[in-house]
């Protein structure tokens, strides 16, 4: 079946089921190895490799996440955002309009994307205690609530890990649902921080309890853990989207975060959601790749498409 942005509709929460939670297993093998296959094979080349770069311009969330971020940073990074290409290459492209899919910030960096963004695109804040969502559960439900009446549209919690690394998927989803309570119509993105939970099992097992708790996205990393998105990972993640949505026919979004950093590697995750999930969660409200310097090189690509030169990343304007 084939589905657009107008069949959609925002995931619900639905019981808990400990008895599907405990018979998950994966074979990391079989991942590993259908990792492999994606990073080694022929990627697309030419106008269609244009096309998909493109493509994935139009899914990432432009992210600026550092402890010296600034009001005139983040007003930078909007305007880029908002013309995330020269005004040369956008014309060689054949290209009217183009954007990012949305801005991602900390919840004292909301003002000034409002400001800057007007409602153009949607802002993207980190809360509960990013990155390791280790404050109060007071703390992070009023988090949430804030950065929504500031004016963020999207909320990226983070789960307490602890909770998947002993098994307790009641404490997990009971966290996640009140999460989902507090964003209101803000769309809530869960932050799994794989790289801290162990096992491929774990992953899924996660992603599970996070879906039935009403996540309207799954996300890999904080970006901030030792290892962050990978493509065994993220091949589990959205494996999961696939059996919840035959399941249950909510059709649940992944975002891939933290070291997606070339065009090539954004070429795999758009593979990867091509042949797994289909052409249909290839829209930014069902995918988005966390990224900050990944732009750039998407950039660099395109202009060397246009004019058969690499350029200097010095060249292209940094968000």
């Amino acid at each position: 079946m084939t589905f657009t942005s107008s069949d959609f509709k925002r995931n619900e929460a639905c019981g808990l089921d400990l008895g599907w939670i405990n018979q998950i297993r994966v074979n990391r093998a079989a991942a590993d190895r259908r990792g492999a296959s994606l990073a080694n094979r022929r990627t697309v080349k030419k106008e269609y490799q244009a096309a998909w770069l493109v493509k994935a311009i139009q899914v990432i969330d432009l992210t600026t996440l550092g402890g010296d971020d600034t009001p005139g940073r983040v007003e930078r990074l909007c305007m880029k955002a908002m013309r995330p290409l020269r005004a040369d290459l956008m014309e060689a492209l054949g290209i009217t309009e183009l954007s990012t899919g949305a801005v991602c910030v900390y919840h004292e960096m909301i003002a000034p994307a409002v400001r800057v963004l007007n409602g153009r695109l949607p802002i993207a804040a980190v809360s509960t205690g990013f990155p390791a969502g280790l404050t109060s559960m007071e703390t992070k439900l009023r988090e949430i609530e804030l950065s929504v009446a500031a004016g963020a549209t999207e909320i990226d919690i983070v789960i307490t890990r602890q909770h998947v690394l002993t098994g307790n998927w009641q404490t997990l989803y009971d966290e996640m649902l009140a999460y989902r309570k507090a964003c209101g119509e803000a769309h809530i993105k869960a932050i799994l921080a794989t790289g801290d939970l162990l096992t491929l099992e774990n992953v899924a097992k996660a992603s599970w309890v996070c879906m039935m708790a009403g996540a309207d996205f799954i996300k890999t990393s904080t970006g901030k853990e030792g290892v962050n998105a990978t493509i065994p990972v993220a091949l589990t993640m959205v494996r999961t989207i696939r059996e919840y949505h035959e399941q249950t026919g909510f059709m649940v979004g992944f975002k891939p975060a933290g070291g997606v950093s070339s065009a090539k590697s954004a070429l795999q995750y758009l593979t990867l959601m091509k042949e797994e999930l289909g052409n249909a969660w290839l829209q930014p409200h069902l995918f988005r790749i966390g990224a900050s310097s990944l732009l750039t090189d998407i950039e660099r690509q395109l202009e060397h498409y246009v004019t058969g030169q690499y350029s200097a990343n010095h060249r292209h304007a940094q968000p």
